[in-house]
């Protein structure tokens, strides 16, 4: 699940339209769901429409009231046939597949909720298998997300580090995304040979 309602208030326009690298960073965040092993992508959307290929989109009529009501929607639109939902924000493009893969990972042997992290932070992404949906849900509220889940049931929560794999850096304001388009910039020339 991508949750990409937001209206960018701060950056003045909606952050799931906005390019990155030569794709909207809605594309981007839908194909590293897809690249680190998601079968099926929801994108949550709200402030701006947008078609967006290779994913169901859902619309939440309450995005301004934070991203609590987009989660609730974008697990009410999960398939039954999912086990977990690996939730994604849109906002961060440097977080890639890797750091999805191993989520998914520990879910195979057997972690319930996984959290990814960076410097023992606990970040983005979040994987959360279909029993415990519904009090997510519930719990969610305003711009809290999952947060108050993973804070009621610490037992729960399996740390993926992903330091070596992925950055949580997010885009809130023009700076920052000058400063990630920078970044990114540069890595992709220390990549180039000679």
């Amino acid at each position: 699940m991508l949750l990409a309602a937001g209206s960018g208030s701060r950056l003045g326009t909606p952050k799931a339209l906005v390019e990155f690298d030569g794709e909207r960073l809605v594309d981007r965040g839908v194909r590293v769901l897809q690249d680190g092993g998601c079968r099926s992508v929801v994108v949550v959307l709200g402030a701006a429409a947008a078609r967006v290929p290779g994913a169901v989109t859902v619309h939440n009529p309450d995005w301004a009231l934070g991203m609590g009501s987009s989660l609730r929607a974008g697990l009410g639109a999960i398939p039954a046939t999912a086990e977990h939902v690996v939730i994604s924000l849109v906002d961060q493009p440097f977080v890639g597949p890797a750091a999805v893969e191993r989520l998914i990972r520990a879910a195979e042997r057997g972690a319930s909720v996984a959290v990814a992290t960076y410097g023992g932070a606990r970040r983005n992404p979040v994987l959360i298998a279909r029993e415990h949906f519904a009090e997510v849900a519930r719990l969610a509220t305003g711009d809290a997300g999952a947060r108050p889940f993973l804070k009621a049931h610490p037992e729960l929560v399996v740390a993926v580090p992903c330091d070596d794999v992925a950055d949580p850096a997010d885009i809130d304001t023009p700076a920052d995304l000058s400063e990630l388009r920078a970044r990114s910039g540069l890595a992709a020339r220390a990549a180039r040979p000679g």
